[in-house]
This record gives C-alpha cells, structure tokens and sequence, in this order.
C-alpha cells in the first residue's frame, strides 16, 4: 500500500487532496472507500442506494470447491424436495455430531482489534457461539436433518451439513449457516470432521468482521455504476471485494471506464476466464438476498475445456497461463490505444 501511496502523490497528472468527503460528488467520481467508510460518507451513500443496500459488517461461511467434495459421501437435495439439486447435503452420525461439537467447542477463536468486533444478530451468529448454547443448538439449526431423505436409504441422518451452490458453473459450494470467527487453522481442521469434506479446499474462508460494502448485483451495474448516474463509480472494498490486489484492479478498472463513459465509449469487464473478468461476474450474478464479499479465488474462473493432468497444481498454472494470455488479448483489442498504455 505505500508503494501505491508513493506512485499517486508521485505522478505528474494525479492532483492528491487530502481530508474527509463526506457527500458523493454531483459530477463524475469514483468512490473507493474501504470498509471503515466514515458515518457522514455511509449516510450519503445509503441516501443514495437505500438504507438495506449498505451493509457494516460481514458474517461469512467457507466456500469449498466443488471438485475436492467427496460425491461418494454427499447427496444432492432440498429440503422437502422444494427447488432443485442446488444443495449438497454432507450426512453426520451421532458420534460423528458429537465429535464435531467437541472440536468446535475447544477450538480458536480469532479476537481481532477493537475496530473490528461487530454485534451479533440472532440470524447470522457464529456456528461456535451457537454451539455453545447446547450441544443440541446446531441440530435444530444450520445443520437441522429435518425435510432430508437420503435419496439411497430414503432415511434422515442425525445432522446434515449444507453447502449451497455460489456460481453459475457451480464450482464454489458455501457452507450454509456456519459463519464462524474460528482461526484459518482451526477451520481447516474442525470444517474437515465434516463427512465428505476430509480433503475439502477452501476457496474462502469463514468470517465475521467490521466492513462497508455495497449489495452490488442489486444496486450497481455490471461495471460499478449507479443506475441512472453512469459517471458515478464505485470501486474498492466497498464494492464486495475483498483483498488489497482485488481492490486495486478493481480501482484501475473504475478509472478505466469512467474514462471511457466521458469520452463516449462503453465500459468494459474483461472476460471471466481472468481473475479480474471472474470475481466481477459473481458481483454482478451474485443472488442479491444472500450477497457476501468475495476474494480472488481460482473457482470464480471459467473452468477449462479439457482436465488437465498433473493434478490441482497443473490445472491451476495451466488456468493462469490462460487468464494471463487473455487478458493480453482482451487488452490489445478492447483497450488499448494512444495515451492508454
């Protein structure tokens, strides 16, 4: 960040001012504010989109993907039969429960700055402060057997773990219900207890912390834009995602289009085959009811048209060989031009 810092207050066409905005701009801007967004900015902003269109604080589960899921021990249904195969379920035995709510309980919790603690609501409480309630508190909640018959027994298991699917091509599965304040470490032992997640890999982890983000796929256009004010931009965290590189790229391509609207052309998004292309289509495709903050992960990439032997780590690097050659191509041909390098 000082690196970026430097360069800014460094270039000679970049005018740095400093000291607080706290109304949005009547002409063309970009608002990139992070997730400590002032109050005076935050009431501005959500006079601007609506008051349930700005949110303080994420309660995050983990995203698993789809390919490290183990098929043979998860079933695919709705409880009650009610919609589509849109949730694998992930089956517990008593002792397995029972295991499971042993190692949540004697697990790590990340304590975090003063900044960063956030109320809990009843409707979104970490999966260990709910466990903590009784041993029986998750069975009754996000991991409730009821309305699930194993498709193969025809029974209902003791608990049931859900994960729902997060994209189009159903590559990343959220853990539904088990926002969680448990430390990286603990997560990746005690979420691994779960049947059918043994070798599970985490595409996001679970979470609970201070951050101002936007409801994106409700309120903004596929590039960042309000509605009816297309000079008006947003970029950064505040937009859903999450990570400094993320929020970077996500600031020069603001800048990009916003340069574009003014001179008359069309905004564009690179293609979703690059990382930037790919966390911009989850914004934008996200379900706005159930909209979470997303970092750059290799599950929001289109997959590849052929498996690639050589396992996770020749898929990945062959994925980036991809991503890299185009956005070469998208730039070349969609971009760049004289005064834009």
């Amino acid at each position: 960040s000082a690196e970026v810092t430097r360069r800014i207050s460094e270039h000679p066409n970049i005018m740095l001012l400093t000291g607080e905005v706290t109304a949005i701009p009547d002409g063309p801007a970009i608002i990139a504010t992070g997730p400590l967004t002032s109050d005076a900015l935050s009431q501005s902003v959500r006079t601007l989109l609506g008051e349930q269109n700005l949110a303080f604080f994420d309660a995050i589960a983990p995203i698993f993907s789809r390919e490290s899921i183990d098929e043979n021990v998860t079933f695919a249904a709705s409880r009650y039969g009610k919609g589509g195969a849109d949730y694998l379920n992930c089956p517990l035995d008593q002792n397995t429960y029972e295991a499971f709510i042993d190692a949540l309980l004697a697990a790590d919790v990340h304590q975090g700055h003063d900044w960063d603690q956030v109320p809990y609501f009843e409707g979104c409480l970490p999966i260990e402060v709910m466990a903590r309630r009784g041993r029986e508190t998750l069975r009754f909640g996000p991991m409730r057997p009821v309305g699930l018959l194993d498709p193969e027994t025809g029974r209902q298991h003791h608990a049931v773990a859900q994960l729902r699917m997060e994209d189009r091509a159903g590559q990343m599965w959220n853990l539904v219900g088990f926002q969680t304040r448990l430390k990286i470490s603990e997560q990746l032992k005690v979420f691994r207890m779960i049947p059918g997640l043994e070798e599970a890999e985490f595409l996001r982890f679970g979470a609970i912390h201070r951050n101002s983000y936007l409801n994106f796929p409700a309120r903004l256009t596929a590039h960042g834009a309000v509605e009816g004010r297309e000079d008006l931009l947003f970029a950064g965290q505040l937009t859903g995602v999450e990570g400094y590189t993320e929020s970077i790229v996500s600031g020069l391509l603001a800048g990009l289009n916003l340069d574009r609207i003014l001179t008359g052309e069309q905004p564009l998004i690179p293609p979703p085959t690059t990382m930037i292309g790919g966390l911009y289509r989850y914004l934008r495709e996200a379900d706005p009811a159930n909209f979470q903050p997303m970092n750059a992960n290799f599950g929001l990439l289109d997959p590849l048209p052929e498996r690639v032997k050589g396992g996770r780590k020749a898929r990945r690097a062959a994925l980036s060989r991809r991503a890299q050659e185009q956005i070469n191509v998208w730039w070349a041909e969609s971009v760049s031009r004289p005064g834009v390098s």
